[in-house]
């Protein structure tokens, strides 16, 4: 069993330098996937992106987010499949199975329903419940102003340090990160994603 996630920019065209979120996608998917096969960026503003670690796909989507976010007037949709890999091509965009057609096809009602993040899996029951979640994760994600984005940023990727390790690598005080950690709900997503854990483990008992 296997995730993946499809994503496209939303506000690309808008953007007076491209290069500078397409910039920052490329980091993101780099550092969550290093073997450059098991990610990919089509169409200009699309990508695909396989998290084999199931439990770390929302932690995954989250990272992707705050990363985009850095940048002012960009966002971006987000839809995850989990299921098994029936082909594994040289490149993810030609591999196939559950996961990838689930992938797929959520992003196409991402872009009917006009909301950023969405789930699929084998079981309905655990969609409806996740996805109810994430729409409620979506009110403080979709509002991450590019500091608040920042830090989520930051926290993700330095998961073992303190707010005032954290202050020093960005240049303000600790009670600055503080505020701009409770403006993003960072505790809560960080809730939301142990739960996610415990949810995505019975797809596979």
């Amino acid at each position: 069993m296997t995730s993946v996630i499809t994503g496209d920019i939303i506000g690309s065209s808008k953007h007076v330098n491209p290069t500078i979120w397409l910039t920052s996608l490329k980091e993101v998917l780099g550092t969550l996937e290093s073997k450059f096969n098991k990610w990919e960026i089509y169409r200009g503003d699309s990508f695909q992106i396989e998290i084999k670690d199931i439990y770390n796909s929302f932690e995954s989507a989250v990272y992707i987010k705050s990363c985009i976010k850095c940048n002012k007037g960009i966002d971006v949709r987000l839809a995850i499949g989990v299921g098994e890999k029936t082909f594994d091509g040289v490149k993810v965009t030609e591999s196939n199975g559950e996961a990838f057609q689930y992938s797929g096809e959520t992003l196409e009602l991402l872009k009917q329903e006009k909301t950023n993040l969405k789930i699929k899996t084998s079981d309905e029951i655990l969609n409806r419940e996740l996805n109810l979640y994430f729409k409620f994760a979506l009110i403080a994600m979709d509002s991450w102003t590019v500091n608040t984005a920042e830090i989520v940023k930051l926290s993700l990727e330095n998961q073992n340090k303190l707010q005032k390790e954290l202050a020093q690598l960005i240049g303000i005080n600790q009670e600055a990160v503080s505020k701009r950690l409770k403006r993003a709900y960072f505790e809560e997503i960080q809730e939301l994603n142990l739960l996610y854990r415990e949810k995505i483990d019975t797809l596979i008992q």
